[in-house]
């Protein structure tokens, strides 16, 4: 395992990410975004894949104590975004036609004010992702190829 290669994926988990909170941005500024643009689980979006699947091997580095708060403020941001699905999606006052071709509900400004303000939770959650990813892309910086490649031997 390179710790360079790594590093690139975090990078590009660390922008999928970016790309899947400013989706969620645009849904609740009232674009027509299809809803499985935005994975609900955490585990469905494309950082998830990559912080469960390479992101878990870095637990072989030791004192990673940054992916277990990566993962809590993860999943603050899903169930924030879970709430906000629900207000746009769900299956309850969409018409007949919206189910048919995939589009969100009619919101009334009370749901409106209510998604934005699962939004301002998701969106602090995200900070928090981001900065937990910032101490880990400064770990790994730190830790010389040679220490990464003997806790990583064997994975």
């Amino acid at each position: 395992m390179d710790k360079t290669l790594i590093l690139q994926s975090l990078g590009e988990a660390k922008k999928a990410h970016l790309k899947w909170v400013q989706r969620a941005k645009l849904l609740i500024e009232g674009l027509a975004i299809d809803e499985s643009a935005i994975p609900l689980n955490s585990t469905d979006c494309a950082f998830g894949k990559w912080f469960y699947s390479e992101g878990q091997k870095l637990n072989a580095l030791g004192n990673m104590g940054c992916l277990s708060d990566i993962e809590k403020a993860h999943f603050t941001l899903h169930d924030e975004y879970m709430q906000i699905f629900k207000i746009y999606f769900s299956d309850n006052e969409r018409t007949f036609f919206s189910k048919i071709f995939n589009s969100k509900k009619k919101i009334n400004e009370k749901d409106k004010e209510i998604a934005k303000g699962h939004f301002m939770k998701l969106q602090a959650a995200s900070d928090e992702v981001l900065e937990h990813i910032g101490r880990l892309e400064r770990r790994l910086n730190a830790i010389s190829q040679s220490s990464f490649d003997a806790n990583m031997s064997g994975i």
